[in-house]
């Protein structure tokens, strides 16, 4: 059972996505559960697969994911991020394809914190003249 796998780490918000590609029928498993489980939008469901779809290497691995933390859109970014860095571990030549698509790029976009006196990150509070 010692076949090639083929591993990639995405990150969006706060969700983690551990991402291992082995060769197979193009089966995508999440947390021991079917994608169509996991996810089930079928836009996330496309986010997940862009990558694939765009290397033309859908049916030739399956894909075994963890994901934790934050919600569904956000483990489906991390998800897809994971995949990309899998399949450039597999091929270096999908690398400009990928970058092309923008599925290398680490999302940095987060939640900003609240500050002091106000009402969140950037709402004030109702502003009384008298």
């Amino acid at each position: 059972m010692a076949s090639t796998q083929y591993y990639g780490t995405g990150r969006r918000k706060t969700s983690t996505a551990r991402v291992f590609l082995r060769p197979g029928t193009g089966q995508i498993v999440v947390n021991r559960q079917p994608v169509e489980h996991h996810f089930p939008t079928q836009v996330l469901q496309l986010v997940i697969r862009n990558p694939l779809v765009l290397t033309e290497t859908v049916d030739k691995f399956d894909v075994l994911a963890t994901t934790s933390g934050g919600g569904v859109a956000g483990q489906a970014g991390a998800l897809r991020l994971g995949i990309s860095r899998a399949l450039v571990q597999y091929n270096e030549e999908f690398r400009s394809k990928l970058r092309q698509e923008g599925f290398l790029t680490r999302d940095a976009r987060a939640k900003e914190r609240k500050k002091y006196g106000l009402a969140g990150a950037r709402k004030r509070f109702q502003f009384s003249k008298r």
